[in-house]
């Protein structure tokens, strides 16, 4: 390798440590800030603010919220690797998903399990949310349907479940043994299961025993004849370390104990889920009654206000920090790399046959490996997988564009004397140049696009918007997330436009 391109490799190299860890610290608040996490569904984003709201007043920095991480396997990872200091878990969850052990064990027994790993449970909020199915209240009587067993013997009905239930240990697989289910589910977002009951395209959902829309939609829940699902008492599974780093907040946390029933969870569900209130102002509201009992809906938000809400700013510098990062590395390292390989097929081809693999690799796989190499979620990992997207078209169009170049103008330069650092300086990229920026400007367009899934491990961007706007079925919400994103692709667009512009008017200055 010649001194010019080792040279270009190693600053590339430490513009990508540097700015990696650059992220990494930014992601990380301090040791004095309380990180709470939560799941991807209405109950959990309000659970997650109660928590916050409560332990604010007696933490030296606001607390840190990272809502809508994902399923349990990532919100849990997420807490194990010390990311996140608690979240709202359930205790058939903990006992069958985590420990995978029996339903019958007690909350000693859970933190005897969990202690050599760093976590406990603690402070039962008062209420169970377990597993059921449910179904429209018209087939129900139509078909006599009260239980599971009921169910089980009309193999004509179609069954939507949500993914993360179909996968669980505690769920569809161990279901269906005990009642002799036959059907191959479908598998949903638990948001989108509900329209999709209420519109006829499936039969019967799994739900929470506290979701709003049960009612509201008038499903019937089926009796779980043969006991099958543990109780899901609601609790906090937390880092052992807290009580003593935190010990203000942490006794602040304890006063919310035994301090939600069913009743008013259900509620806030509703406020959520019908209402369109902010997760915030539900549980603002909720610490300032005594009952938790919904407030008027001055709350209520309309698209406008969605679109437009105070969170856009921050949004909106989160997107553009992980495009920005991400394929400035995703430069930095793919265009001296094909640069180096270009004049050895084979060696070009395997490293951009490799390229291409990862291009394939789905972006929610990718980012539960790289959370579980790490150890950490935010955007660390969000900015790897977005930078292994970007080499892709970055390092083709590299190559394309030195191949354009015609051999006689190769040519002209060795016969100038120019030595091959020259040539290629001075002759080789300028005019593989316009290929070169195509690539750029697709990597862009892509990491715009896969940026918004970046949010299902709390690195922020629109994507928090759609995630939520999914978990809430809040076609609203979704759109106030996916309207900025296309903006922000329609300015790039137009920004390489004009770059492109300004270089064909120069080369016809030349």
């Amino acid at each position: 390798m010649c001194l010019p391109h080792r040279r270009i490799l190693r600053a590339a190299l430490l513009l990508f440590a540097i700015a990696w860890l650059g992220a990494a610290a930014s992601a990380q608040p301090g040791e004095g800030t309380l990180r709470v996490g939560s799941k991807r569904f209405t109950e959990s984003y309000i659970l997650a603010e109660l928590l916050a709201q409560t332990a604010a007043p007696h933490t030296a920095s606001p607390p840190v919220v990272r809502q809508g991480l994902g399923n349990t396997a990532i919100v849990y990872e997420a807490l194990r690797s010390g990311a996140i200091d608690l979240y709202a878990e359930y205790t058939g969850t903990i006992a069958l998903e985590i420990l995978k052990g029996s339903p019958a064990e007690t909350r000693e027994a859970m933190n005897a399990a969990l202690a050599p790993l760093g976590l406990g449970v603690a402070i039962p909020l008062g209420f169970n949310d377990g597993y059921a199915l449910a179904v429209r209240a018209a087939d129900a009587e139509r078909l006599g349907l009260r239980t599971l067993s009921d169910l089980a013997k009309h193999p004509e009905l179609k069954l939507g479940l949500s993914n993360e239930f179909i996968g669980r240990a505690d769920g569809w697989k161990g279901l269906a043994a005990r009642y002799g289910f036959t059907q191959t589910p479908t598998g949903l977002d638990h948001g989108l299961a509900y329209e999709a009951v209420a519109a006829k395209q499936i039969d019967a959902i799994d739900i929470y025993t506290t979701d709003a829309k049960i009612d509201h939609l008038g499903l019937r829940v089926l009796e779980d004849d043969k006991k099958y699902f543990p109780r899901y008492d609601a609790v906090v599974l937390y880092k052992l370390d807290l009580p003593t780093r935190l010990p203000k907040a942490w006794a602040a946390l304890q006063t919310l104990e035994g301090r939600i029933d069913e009743r008013a969870m259900i509620a806030m569900n509703a406020r959520a889920e019908l209402q369109s209130v902010p997760f915030d102002a539900i549980a603002r509201d909720f610490l300032a009654s005594t009952g938790g009992k919904a407030q008027p809906q001055d709350s209520r938000r309309g698209f406008a206000a969605k679109l437009f809400g105070p969170d856009l700013w921050q949004l909106t510098r989160q997107h553009l920090m992980l495009v920005a990062i991400s394929v400035g590395v995703a430069i930095l390292i793919g265009v001296p790399l094909a640069i180096l390989v270009f004049a050895h097929v084979r060696l070009r081809a395997l490293v951009l046959g490799i390229a291409s693999i990862l291009q394939t690799v789905p972006s929610l796989a990718l980012l539960a490996v790289l959370i579980s190499l790490l150890g950490a979620i935010g955007a660390l990992p969000a900015l790897i997988a977005l930078t292994l997207y970007s080499l892709l078209p970055i390092m083709r169009n590299t190559v394309t564009g030195l191949a354009e170049v015609p051999n006689g103008l190769r040519m002209a330069g060795t016969a100038l004397g120019m030595t091959p650092p020259q040539s290629l300086r001075l002759v080789l990229l300028p005019l593989a140049l316009p290929t070169l920026l195509a690539g750029v400007r697709t990597a862009t367009a892509i990491a715009i696009g896969t940026a918004t899934i970046a949010a299902f491990i709390g690195a922020g961007g629109f994507g928090e918007r759609i995630v939520t706007g999914l978990a809430l079925n809040d076609r609203a919400l979704l759109l106030a997330g996916a309207l900025p994103a296309a903006a922000l692709a329609l300015m790039s667009e137009g920004i390489f436009e004009l770059i492109e512009l300004a270089m064909r008017r120069r080369r016809r200055k030349g």
